[in-house]
């Protein structure tokens, strides 16, 4: 798996002009094919006059899912140039799609390159991006009496608390990155005088 990938930090639309035709991308977070191209039905519902709506996907935190349409554009002018964008910024779990309004001036097939990359290109600047980090989920489970303070010493060390439940002990769910899980484990026992339990769960992303 890899340690980090990068991807769009909200859903949200960008718009350029050129030469009288309109370029709107709209991008949004997938984590699987089927959401990806859910987005881009739902985007072209949104537009049923326009004259095209060009899509490109990167899923995977490797990047091992790539797709791109032309939609009715000349081939390799509007998808390709879209997917290259996403992939030479090292977008992951992202979904992007340009709905082009003609506007009676034909750009030529540079000037779609330039247009459909682009504005892919700028949508990503304007909606922002975030690194996601790979994390060990666990629990650790202790006494009430150490709980308070066990909690309030992982927040104030930066660790990712996920959530506190409170039974016949107090269990925490927390993210630990891989490497981190030695130099924890080692922490815990030092903090609750080797009365904390922890074990490990599966892995996940979370914001860095």
């Amino acid at each position: 798996m890899q340690d980090a990938y990068r991807t769009v930090a909200r859903e949200g639309v960008h718009e350029i002009e050129i030469s009288r035709s309109r370029f709107i991308c709209a991008l949004a977070p997938a984590a699987t094919e089927e959401e990806a191209q859910a987005f881009v039905a739902r985007v072209r519902k949104e537009h049923p006059t326009a004259r095209h709506d060009c899509f490109a996907y990167v899923l995977g935190a490797d990047g091992s899912v790539q797709k791109a349409s032309d939609d009715g554009e000349p081939g390799g002018t509007a998808g390709v140039p879209m997917l290259q964008m996403l992939v030479r910024r090292e977008m992951r779990y992202v979904v992007a799609v340009v709905t082009r309004y003609f506007g009676g001036i034909k750009l030529g097939a540079g000037g779609l390159i330039r247009a459909y990359g682009g504005v892919v290109g700028e949508a990503l600047d304007v909606l922002g991006t975030v690194t996601r980090r790979r994390y060990r989920l666990a629990t650790v489970t202790v006494d009430h009496q150490r709980a308070g303070k066990l909690e309030n010493e992982l927040r104030a060390s930066g660790r990712t608390v996920r959530e506190v439940s409170y039974g016949a002990g107090v269990t925490i769910g927390i993210g630990l990155p891989d490497s981190d899980v030695d130099a924890f484990r080692a922490w815990l026992a030092d903090a609750t005088a080797g009365t904390a339990v922890l074990e490990l769960g599966d892995e996940a992303y979370g914001e860095a």
